[in-house]
């Protein structure tokens, strides 16, 4: 991890204030994705109105998302525009949650920002969360895992099922436990079109 990203790294007592604050947050975002999931598909707007009112952010009306959702917060989570989240997606956001524009996310996806310590004597003295960063035009597909401290660049695709516990470069196409990087997604016609976007 990086030193920009270490100064991000955010640490929970247990017990304490902050986790006492915490606490407040997940019962608010519990009350929220409680009534979130009894919407359906065809009501959009108002699982837009109640992701809103979730994230602390008015959404954009191209945000879309298909319930059952979760989230232990929720006001730590930022969505651009055209973003689509599938069904049954869960967002831990303590250490802070950022989605582009055009991001697909499919069903099944956990973006998980805390943790606990590995040392027995510690694993429950605190939470540690990490931020995570999901760049522009991203494709999550089903069943992956993103954990805190990561960010995922550009265009990139995470295959389904992925664990991903480090960075991955944009225009890329990772895959496994723990992912790795399977291939560029670099295509001629986008190095075409990006050049003929900055003349």
């Amino acid at each position: 991890m990086d030193v920009e990203k270490l100064l991000l790294v955010k640490r929970v007592p247990i017990p304490g204030p902050e986790w006492d604050a915490a606490s407040s947050s997940i019962k608010r975002a519990m009350r929220l994705t409680t009534e979130l999931n009894k919407l359906s598909f065809d009501d959009s707007i108002k699982v837009r109105e109640i992701f809103s009112e979730l994230t602390g952010q008015n959404v954009d009306e191209t945000f879309i998302l298909i319930p059952p959702f979760y989230t232990a917060g929720g006001l730590d989570i930022r969505v651009g525009r055209k973003v689509f989240i599938n069904q049954c997606c869960t967002i831990y956001d303590m250490g802070g949650v950022d989605i582009a524009d055009l991001v697909m996310i499919g069903p099944n996806v956990n973006i998980i920002t805390a943790g606990h310590p590995l040392e027995p004597s510690k694993r429950r003295a605190y939470v540690e969360a990490k931020p995570i960063v999901i760049q522009k035009n991203v494709w999550i597909a089903t069943g992956a895992t993103i954990l805190g401290g990561v960010t995922v660049g550009e265009n990139s695709v995470v295959g389904a099922g992925a664990v991903v516990t480090k960075d991955v470069p944009p225009n890329s196409f990772v895959a496994g436990v723990p992912a790795k990087l399977i291939r560029s997604l670099e295509w001629p016609d986008d190095r075409q079109e990006s050049a003929m976007e900055q003349t």
